[in-house]
């Protein structure tokens, strides 16, 4: 049986929101199969628990919020991201404010944290949303076209394609394809940092946004080049975030996917709405399970995570 999975033991960060700027503690706890991934605001007079899911998103502008009631947390992608590039099922998620930790902008402390806290199989079987066929979501026309779609595929492969029309990103590389059967998600795609520029800066700035942004925890761009010192970490490090926000997206569907993601300039409101049109046709998904582990698709089958 290809089976769940969970943490073996309790972990904990402590960072600040990217765009409240507030200090947030961050603590990973082990949960029961079948329980999915859980955001808990432990901060408020009764802790209130939030089940990752995709009619959870209530707001998508420069990050994905889940809400219940009036609880909320934001910027959840990154740490979603991680979970699904290490195939975690199950787990409960602390937190002591309203936003996600943004870390070193990335995915990879939270691929450091999660396997720092060992990742155990449970006795259930791991359940998967196969896609059964394409479902896809666009908007614009032209030049300012953007689209999303799922199409049927016996694994998970994720192919992205930015235009930003900027110097400093388009002298870089501007397509990746990322297949969990070949790739390494650790290696490949996990170091990727969040950008922006700084003509947006003063505007979200006045909107309450970015208040914790800075060079330690993203890239930042003038009009014509990188600001930070060190560079970049991968030569197309700017569509290679779009995959790993992509993977942190899909994955508040609250399982695994078998199929193939492509986009072209996509974010993340149209990958929620790509979510919702998917569970909106009740004959385009299935949900299977793999009573033989090596039936799985390649990359799925491996305690360690194999991508």
């Amino acid at each position: 049986m290809l089976a769940q999975r969970t943490l073996k033991t309790l972990t904990r960060a402590v960072g600040v929101g990217l765009h409240s700027g507030q200090r947030v503690e961050l603590t990973l706890r082990p949960a029961a199969p079948d329980t999915g991934i859980v955001f808990r605001r432990v901060d408020l007079p009764e802790p209130v628990d939030i089940p990752v899911r995709a009619e959870s998103v209530t707001d998508t502008r420069l990050a994905s919020t889940i809400s219940v009631g009036q609880a909320k947390v934001f910027t959840v992608e990154h740490l979603m991201s991680a979970c699904a590039g290490l195939g975690i099922d199950n787990l409960y998620v602390d937190i002591t404010a309203e936003e996600v930790p943004i870390l070193d902008g990335s995915a990879s402390s939270f691929v450091f944290l999660l396997q720092s806290a060992g990742i155990v199989e449970q006795n259930a079987p791991k359940r998967f949303l196969r896609v059964l066929k394409t479902v896809q979501v666009s908007e614009g026309e032209g030049n300012n076209i953007k689209w999303a779609k799922l199409e049927p595929y016996h694994g998970y492969k994720l192919s992205f394609e930015i235009d930003f029309r900027h110097p400093a990103v388009d002298s870089t590389g501007q397509l990746v394809v990322f297949d969990m059967s070949e790739g390494v998600y650790s290696r490949d795609i996990a170091r990727a940092r969040t950008f922006g520029f700084t003509k947006d800066v003063e505007m979200m700035r006045a909107n309450g946004l970015a208040l914790g942004g800075g060079l330690d925890n993203a890239i930042v761009m003038d009009d014509y080049k990188v600001l930070n010192a060190d560079g970049l970490r991968y030569d197309d490090e700017f569509v290679k975030h779009k995959i790993l926000d992509a993977m942190g997206d899909l994955y508040i569907v609250g399982k695994p996917l078998l199929a193939a993601y492509s986009a072209f300039r996509s974010g993340h409101a149209m990958n929620n709405q790509l979510l919702r049109a998917l569970l909106a046709q009740p004959d385009a998904y299935e949900i299977v399970t793999f009573d033989v582990a090596s039936q799985a698709p390649k990359g799925f089958g491996s305690l360690q995570p194999a991508w």
